[in-house]
């Protein structure tokens, strides 16, 4: 839906952030910022911020995302993350375990992920993640 939040992966934020950045991701980024329908949550800000390059850039990030809505992950959440990776890896299915939290995240808020990582593609093919995803676009690059 054009008005439902989007929980936008460290992979989608990275082509976004980037010098040589992808327009398509940052232009569909900047259109959901500029609605106030991004979603966050703390594993994919220790990502984004754990990779920056010095202490001007790790503020300058972390004041763009502290000003974004967060799924917190509670036991709950962690419970929902742990089923969905043991029936991933059941039905022959390996992830990253940050992919099935951030996954989880999701589900828990019945949002979209914005992605340009396969492993959601992936995923999706399992779970009921709904995924907009510009894996594609990054391979033609």
């Amino acid at each position: 839906m054009p008005n439902d939040p989007v929980l936008v992966d460290t992979s989608a934020w990275l082509f976004a952030l980037r010098k040589d950045f992808m327009p398509e991701i940052k232009d569909r980024l900047a259109v959901l910022l500029r609605e106030n329908l991004v979603l966050t949550t703390g594993i994919i800000r220790l990502e984004l911020l754990g990779g920056t390059r010095n202490e001007a850039e790790y503020d300058r990030l972390k004041k763009r995302l502290s000003g974004l809505v967060s799924i917190e992950t509670d036991d709950s959440l962690w419970d929902m993350a742990c089923e969905i990776g043991f029936k991933l890896r059941r039905k022959g299915v390996t992830v990253p375990y940050t992919d099935i939290l951030i996954s989880a995240c999701a589900l828990s808020q019945g949002c979209m992920v914005l992605h340009a990582d396969h492993h959601f593609d992936l995923m999706a093919k399992h779970i009921r993640l709904n995924c907009e995803s510009f894996v594609e676009a990054v391979r033609k690059r």
